[in-house]
Parts: C-alpha cells; sequence; structure tokens
C-alpha cells in the first residue's frame, strides 16, 4: 500500500514506538524522521493527542517566526497493573505507560493457598493500588508465577511447588474482573524483563539468575526475552549439578541443582540456621563464618552450571537475584569465582558478572514491560485506534 493511501489511525502505532524515548518532537521532526507525508504525520499525531496518547510539551527554539509546537508520549495516560507472585510473597504495583511504580505493595503470601485465593488476593490489593492512585485505566495486567508457563496461554504448566495450580486459566480469572489483556510469565522471565528494561536496555545478551527458594533464570538474546519451544528455557534449577547425584529434589528428580544450592538447601547445611533460610539470611548479615562459607560453596555449585551457559550463550552480562543474592556477598564471589575459572577468555575477557540492582521491584518492573511491549506496539495501537 502506498504511504499517500496511509490516514487516520492506521500507522500510528508505529510513530508512537519513536515517542516512547520522551523526547519532545514537532510535526516537521516526525516527518522528517518517518518519510511521511506532513499532512499524514499531522493526522496521526492529532489522533494520538486525541487519544491521550501524545500531550502538548511546549514549543521547540524558532529559527525564525512563531516557535513550532512540540509533542511527546504521555505516560499517564493509562496504568499497568503488575504482580510478582512469589513462592512465599507478592508484590503488587501500579505503574504507567513507562513502567514506572506509581504504588507498590509486598507481603506474605503462600502460592500452595492455590489459584482462587491468590488472584483474588493480588486483585483486592491492585484495587486498593489503583484507587490509591487515583487511576482506573487499567490497559492490561501483567503477572509472574513461580513455576513453568505456558505463555501462550498463560496457564502454568505442571509446576512442581504449585498444587492446584496446573492447567488453571490465570488470564481468564483476573480478566473477568478487569478485563483484559492479561498477560502471564515465569517470574524469572519477568525479572529478567525488568533488569534489561531498567538498567540494560542497550545490552542484547543477558542472563539473569534468580537465586532463592529455588533457582531458575531468564535469558535476554538479541535484546528480546527468549522462552523457548515450550516457554521452560532458563530452567537452571533442575540441570544436573556436578558431585551431587544423590541429593533428591522436589521435583521428583535427584542430584539437580536446586536441591544442593538454594535457599532451603543451604538452610539444611548450617548448624545454627535450623533448615531457616531466613535465618540463614540473618546469620550471613551477622557475619557467621559457617553460614557465609556454606553460600558461597552454594556459589560454586550455581558457577559451574552458569559456565556452561556462558559457553553456550555468550551473555555480556549475567545478573544475580533474589532474596539469597541481596543477603550475600559471598555467594556472588563463588559464582564469580568458578565461571571465571572454567570458561574461555574470549567469553569472559568482557563479561560482568553483577547482583540486581531492581532489587525487589525487578519481577513487577518486568510484568509491567511485559505488558507495555503488547498493548504499545504498532500493531495493537493501531487496532486500539481504528475502534
Amino acid at each position: 500500500m502506498g504511504e499517500s493511501m496511509i490516514t487516520g489511525g492506521a500507522g500510528a502505532g508505529v510513530l508512537l514506538q519513536l515517542m516512547r524515548d520522551g523526547r519532545p518532537r514537532t510535526r516537521a521532526e516526525l516527518t522528517q524522521l518517518t518519510g511521511l507525508a506532513r499532512s499524514t504525520v499531522g493526522a496521526r499525531v492529532d489522533l494520538l493527542l486525541h487519544k491521550g496518547l501524545l500531550a502538548p510539551a511546549g514549543e521547540a527554539v524558532s529559527t525564525g517566526g512563531r516557535p513550532p509546537a512540540t509533542f511527546a508520549f504521555n505516560p499517564s495516560a493509562g496504568v499497568v497493573l503488575a504482580a510478582d507472585i512469589g513462592a512465599t510473597h507478592a508484590t503488587v504495583a501500579v505503574t504507567d505507560l513507562a513502567a514506572k511504580v506509581l504504588a507498590q505493595r509486598e507481603e506474605t503470601m503462600s502460592i500452595t493457598l492455590g489459584p482462587r485465593a491468590v488472584l483474588d488476593r493480588m486483585l483486592q490489593i491492585g484495587a486498593e493500588l489503583l484507587a490509591e492512585t487515583g487511576n482506573s485505566s487499567v490497559v492490561g495486567t501483567g503477572i509472574g508465577l513461580p513455576g513453568p508457563v505456558e505463555h501462550s496461554t498463560g496457564k502454568p504448566n505442571n509446576p512442581p511447588i504449585m498444587p492446584g495450580w496446573d492447567g488453571y486459566d490465570v488470564p481468564g480469572h483476573v480478566a473477568a474482573v478487569l478485563g483484559g489483556p492479561v498477560l502471564v510469565d515465569n517470574d524469572v522471565n519477568l525479572m529478567a524483563l525488568g533488569e534489561h528494561a531498567v538498567v540494560y536496555p542497550d545490552v542484547d545478551h543477558l542472563l539473569f539468575v534468580k537465586i532463592a527458594t529455588g533457582i531458575g533464570s531468564g535469558i535476554i538474546t538479541g535484546g528480546s526475552l527468549h522462552r523457548g519451544a515450550q516457554g521452560v528455557a532458563g530452567d537452571l534449577g533442575h540441570v544436573q549439578a556436578m558431585g551431587s547425584p544423590t541429593a533428591a529434589c522436589r521435583c521428583g528428580n535427584v542430584g539437580c541443582l536446586e536441591a544442593v544450592a538454594a535457599g532451603p538447601a543451604i538452610a539444611a547445611g548450617v548448624s545454627a540456621a535450623g533448615g531457616s533460610v531466613a535465618e540463614l539470611i540473618n546469620l550471613v548479615r551477622a557475619g557467621d563464618v559457617e553460614a557465609a562459607n556454606e553460600v558461597r560453596a552454594a556459589g560454586r555449585r550455581i558457577g559451574e552450571v552458569l559456565a556452561a551457559c556462558v559457553s553456550l550463550l555468550n551473555p555480556s552480562v549475567v545478573v544475580l537475584g533474589g532474596q539469597l543474592v541481596i543477603a550475600a556477598e559471598s555467594l556472588l564471589a563463588g559464582v564469580r569465582e568458578v565461571v571465571y575459572a572454567r570458561s574461555l577468555p574470549l567469553a569472559t575477557g568482557s563479561l560482568q558478572i553483577v547482583s540486581a540492582r531492581t532489587g525487589s521491584q525487578a519481577g513487577v518492573l518486568g510484568a509491567a514491560t511485559m505488558v507495555l511491549q503488547h498493548v504499545l506496539s504498532p500493531s495493537e495501537i493501531d487496532a486500539r485506534l481504528a475502534v
């Protein structure tokens, strides 16, 4: 179709993508950037202004005559409800259309309560946060869950620590209250998305590893999240750990990395922790030598698996997140010790192995990013404007 035949809302989504960096631009600048006719750009800008997705941003510097008006992306045109649901906790947030957190709440919540109880509580918290922000224009909901998720349907797929969740219609449950779209993914995938979007937007190859009650990873390759054929790429916790052939894992297998290096496994090996991950973290923070040594040893075990990942994926950055990493620098040290020793110099010459900088917000930032990548895509914007 010729450019002159594209009018009204058609193609406005592409123009909006140019504006999502937040930089104010004039109609003339957009005409030059897109190569479209001035009248076409004008029609699309007017439509985006009418829908509130663009907003006036003052005037540009004049080169003579009346200063031209500038326009910028309007992140307050709607909000996203984002939830990071872990094994023992939930973080729920409301963000604007630039993934900026406007309100957030964290609370203890066991995933074993089942999908109805957990999702209903998430929706209740979400309603309270929406009331707090004063913006009820929800453009979509993003949810992270601590187990395998079939991303195309949003349904959990045989999650080992989520009784009652297998095949449950999570999007349908939430959409019945909030409407759609509702997007669901594994929690570590969303942490990878969040860390990448906020801290490393210019890094094309990144590996995010969460070390907490379990161990998992999210893979960014070519600047995009890699989910794999069935959405279970990055399931590091159930890779065979070296030297641990008999350690029983909750997945039903033996010798898994999670069974020897996740929080509960480390806590079981520290006498003063009494099997409690929370107490293990307290001991590490208090400088307990036994706890620090066990955590560093777990870091080495994780490093053995990550060394293979570094050789296979060749990331620029490996980010470690989760409650244990936040508390224990010794875990990060153990990982670095093995990865740098076992991987080829070409792969590790400029490799960064670092702690997550998004902290406890990584999951909700990723959930919001997932939704925004969908609802602000050119095709979705064009479909919305055509209505």
